[in-house]
């Protein structure tokens, strides 16, 4: 059987050029949507506004890990989705490793000091011995764990199920009635806060004013998986009355970031725009041509998302 592939990308041209390159069996490369496509490669928000165009569709392999504007009820489910995963935790371990070295260095207070002819020779902070708390522990979660190992971290991670890295020292989950419990449990005494879940109606606002409160004065309070995760009012109430020591966000509740919000102007806080983690076409192909070639069989692929449970 043949396959219409339709590309929905910014990088199209370079995603073009990398599954030409694997001359994959019985796939036809589509340059705009039409009755026989079925398949789709790219942003969820491109492919949500193609949905309509594309009644072949049975197959959607999304170039991000998250897939929310998908998971819209009113929008047809008849097609298997799958999302990236595997390939992002490198790039966020990066991220979360240079952000707490950034912190711990004092890097911008001396830069501070450098710009105003100001010898600052007071001691630094050091990431070893301290303890980072990671609220998921998927596959981005286990390379945070791995990575913070290296860097003699303590780690603490937080999960619904599993417990499968080796780096993990202690495993937190929810309780059957309450997770709240158990969520102050795990933030108490942490020296870093990484939330790294998916956007569900579990983890909305997970990180809220009673988890802030547990944490100690001096922890750090970061967000590299989902915007709703963190309660964005309580989070600005927390630093602006010193309850915590910093923040460093990558993701929000709306994107772009509204001009006058007030995270702009919240001290000791740190914003990046989405960007910890980016999706690169040469690890995205891959990961596409390993699923090609398992749908091209009829077997099952990688990575399926449950429509209902948004992961």
């Amino acid at each position: 059987m043949r396959h219409k592939l339709l590309i929905l990308a910014d990088d199209e041209n370079k995603y073009r050029a990398l599954i030409e390159e694997a001359r994959l069996l019985n796939l036809e490369l589509a340059m705009k949507p039409a009755p026989d496509v079925d398949i789709a490669l790219g942003e969820p928000s491109r492919v949500k506004a193609a949905l309509g165009s594309l009644p072949a569709l049975a197959w959607v392999q999304s170039i991000w890990a998250g897939v929310e504007p998908l998971l819209d009820p009113a929008l047809r489910r008849n097609y298997i989705l799958t999302n990236a995963r595997g390939v992002f935790g490198g790039l966020m371990s990066e991220y979360v490793i240079g952000y707490l070295l950034l912190h711990e260095r004092r890097v911008l207070q001396k830069l501070e000091a450098q710009k105003s002819n100001h010898w600052e020779g007071s001691d630094t902070g050091t990431l070893r011995g301290k303890t980072i708390g990671l609220l998921g522990v998927g596959s981005i979660g286990l390379e945070v764990a791995r990575t913070a190992k290296f860097f003699g971290m303590r780690v603490h991670g937080y999960t619904w199920s599993s417990e499968s890295s080796p780096d993990v020292d202690r495993y937190f989950h929810p309780s059957e009635s309450d997770r709240l419990p158990s969520l102050q449990d795990f933030a108490n005494g942490l020296d870093y806060l990484v939330n790294i879940l998916p956007n569900t109606n579990d983890t909305r606002k997970i990180v809220n004013a009673d988890v802030l409160n547990a944490l100690p004065a001096h922890a750090l309070v970061m967000n590299v998986g989902r915007g709703p995760a963190v309660d964005e009012s309580a989070l600005i109430e927390a630093l602006s009355r010193n309850k915590i020591a910093a923040a460093v966000l990558d993701v929000f509740e709306r994107e772009p970031l509204p001009k006058d919000h007030p995270f702009w102007t919240t001290p000791n806080l740190l914003m990046t725009f989405h960007s910890a983690a980016p999706s690169l076409p040469e690890d995205i192909t891959k990961l596409f041509i390993e699923n090609y070639k398992s749908f091209d069989k009829g077997w099952p692929l990688k990575y399926q998302v449950d429509f209902e449970r948004g992961y």
